[in-house]
């Protein structure tokens, strides 16, 4: 395995590669300093992104969506399987190879010790039957939850967890922003928060409450007034609010909107 990126994301896959078995035959990187820091933890060697490559079953593009493209132009195309680590792009990225696939880690990667693959789904997809034989390997070596889906439904997936992971953890830092700078203890959030997210993963739709949720329109607009100094986020609380009114109460709907 080739691993070219020098994120995050490599360094959690890097280690996880690594305790499946698979060996690695360096790290590919832009910047050298981060490259053979990476290499001397994962025990491989690093090389620079444009040096000849060594030969490896698999080229693994762990770089920045916007990177994708660049990168894997740089890369020889020698027939060697090369794939992406993302879950909104599509393998027309990787164009210039003739074997080319994705698999997607529905997880967020930040620093601290390596991730635990076993328990992370891995979404694969791939150009021919060669390559997605050996992605599906991989993977299922990687973890116990590997699922196939095309471009289309990965895309929606890619927005779901979007909105399912994004958007409360960004709330959440708002809402802590928000109460710090009233001097209150912004922790006291965190076992509602926790209750509210135990409470989701078993059934989403009976974990809404709230004053939208009841329909409470008095109490949603003295909370947009408390909001009056935070345009963006007052938007935000409305439309959100909105929406949970209109799916709850449909009579709501074509009334005007908060």
């Amino acid at each position: 395995m080739l691993l070219i990126g020098t994120g995050h994301l490599s360094f959690h896959l890097g280690h996880a590669l690594r305790k499946a078995g698979f060996e690695l035959a360096g790290v590919i990187g832009r910047n050298m300093a981060k490259a053979e820091a990476l290499g001397k933890e994962l025990a491989c060697p690093a090389i620079h992104l444009g040096a000849p490559l060594p030969k490896a079953d698999l080229r693994i593009l762990a770089v920045s969506d916007d990177a994708i493209e660049a990168v894997a132009g740089k890369l020889p195309a020698d027939g060697t399987p090369v794939i992406h680590l993302s879950g909104s792009n599509s393998l027309e990225l990787l164009r210039a190879h003739a074997h080319r696939g994705v698999m997607w880690p529905m997880h967020s990667f930040g620093t601290g010790e390596p991730a635990d693959f076993s328990a992370i789904p891995l979404v694969i997809d791939a150009d021919d039957g060669t390559t997605l034989s050996l992605v599906r390997e991989v993977a299922s070596t990687l973890s116990g939850h590997v699922v196939q889906l095309p471009m289309e439904q990965r895309q929606r997936l890619h927005l779901s967890a979007v909105m399912a992971s994004n958007f409360p953890v960004f709330l959440l830092r708002e809402a802590s922003r928000l109460l710090t700078a009233h001097g209150i203890d912004a922790t006291l959030l965190h076992p509602l928060w926790k209750t509210a997210a135990e409470r989701a993963l078993h059934d989403p739709d009976k974990a809404v409450t709230g004053p939208a949720r009841r329909g409470d329109v008095n109490t949603l607009a003295k909370q947009l007034e408390l909001l009056a100094d935070e345009p963006e986020l007052r938007r935000a609380y409305a439309a959100l609010s909105n929406l949970i009114l209109h799916t709850y109460h449909p009579e709501t709907r074509g009334q005007q909107d908060l």
